[in-house]
C-alpha cells in the first residue's frame, strides 16, 4: 500500500517523540527516505540512523536554523517532497493568567515554526518547478476553544489559517496543502497537559484522563498511529484531489 511514496523523501518536524515519532515510523515503513528533525536531535548537522532514516536538530521559530536543516538535507539526502510539520509545544493557564512569554512561546513555535518550515520547502518546490505535498498538525483546538489552552488554542487556528491561505497560493503549482486535527492522542505532551491542566482545575491527571475518554464517541483516546495513516493518505495519490483541508483525527470529538 501507499507504493507512490517509496523512495520520497520526507521531512518530519517533531520527529523524536510523539505524534512526529509515529508518522516517522509510518513513511519508513512505506519505502520513503524520513529525516526526522527535533530540537532533542544531535547537534553537528543531519546523523544517519536506521535504513532511510536521517535526524538533525532544529528549532522550528529560527528561520536561519529552517533554511541551514533545508540546505543539509539537499546536499545530503536530497530535495524534499513531503513535509509534516509535528513540532509544538503547549502551556496551560487560563487566559487571564496566561503570560507573554507563554504566549510567544505558543505562537513562535506551532504557528511560525510550522509557517516557515513550509514556506521554506514550498519556495524550494517552486523552484524547481516540483510537486510535492505540505501536511501541518493542527489540531481539534484549531476549531474549538478549550479552558487552560488560550494560548495554545490560539496557535492552532493560526495554523489552519496558513494552511488554507497556502493551499490557495500554491495550488496552480501542484502542490497541495492540507493539515491534520488530532483529537485526544497518547503522547508525553498529552501526560504533561492532564498533569499540569489538572493542577489549574483542582483535578488529578488520572481524573483529567478518565474525563477525555468519556467525551470520545468512539470511547477511547487515540495513538500516534492513527494520526500517521492519516499523514500517509494525505502525502499519497488518494488525496490528489484534497488541499486545504483540516481533517479531523478525533474518535469524534470534533465533527466540523
Amino acid at each position: 500500500m501507499f507504493e507512490e511514496l517509496r523512495g520520497r523523501v520526507v521531512l518530519v518536524t517533531g520527529g523524536a517523540s510523539g505524534i512526529g515519532a509515529g508518522i516517522v515510523d509510518a513513511f519508513l515503513a512505506a519505502g520513503s527516505t524520513v529525516i526526522g528533525a527535533d530540537l532533542s536531535a544531535a547537534e553537528g548537522g543531519l546523523h544517519e540512523g536506521r535504513e532511510r532514516e536521517w535526524t538533525v536538530r532544529l528549532d522550528v521559530s529560527d528561520e536561519n536554523a529552517v533554511v541551514a536543516a533545508l540546505d543539509s538535507i539537499e546536499e545530503h539526502v536530497g530535495p524534499v517532497d513531503v513535509v509534516v510539520t509535528a513540532a509544538g509545544t503547549s502551556t496551560l493557564a487560563f487566559a487571564t493568567e496566561t503570560t507573554e512569554q507563554e504566549w510567544d512561546r505558543n505562537l513562535d513555535v506551532n504557528a511560525k515554526g510550522s509557517f516557515l518550515v513550509a514556506k521554506h520547502v514550498a519556495t524550494r518546490l517552486v523552484a524547481a518547478d516540483r510537486k510535492g505535498r505540505i501536511i501541518f498538525i493542527a489540531s481539534q483546538a484549531g476549531k474549538n476553544g478549550y479552558r487552560g489552552m488560550t494560548a495554545y488554542v490560539a496557535s492552532k487556528h493560526a495554523v489552519l489559517g496558513v494552511t488554507k491561505s497556502m493551499a490557495v497560493e500554491l495550488a496552480p503549482r501542484g502542490i497541495l496543502v492540507n493539515a491534520i486535527c488530532p483529537g485526544i492522542i497518547e503522547t508525553p505532551m498529552k501526560h504533561r497537559e492532564r498533569i499540569e491542566g489538572g493542577a489549574i482545575r483542582g483535578m488529578s491527571a488520572e481524573e483529567v484522563a478518565a474525563e477525555d475518554r468519556s467525551q470520545v464517541p468512539l470511547g477511547r483516546t487515540g495513538t500516534p498511529q492513527d494520526v500517521a495513516g492519516v499523514a500517509l493518505f494525505l502525502a499519497s495519490d488518494l488525496a490528489g484531489y484534497m488541499t486545504g483541508q483540516g481533517l479531523n483525527v478525533t474518535g469524534g470529538m470534533t465533527m466540523h
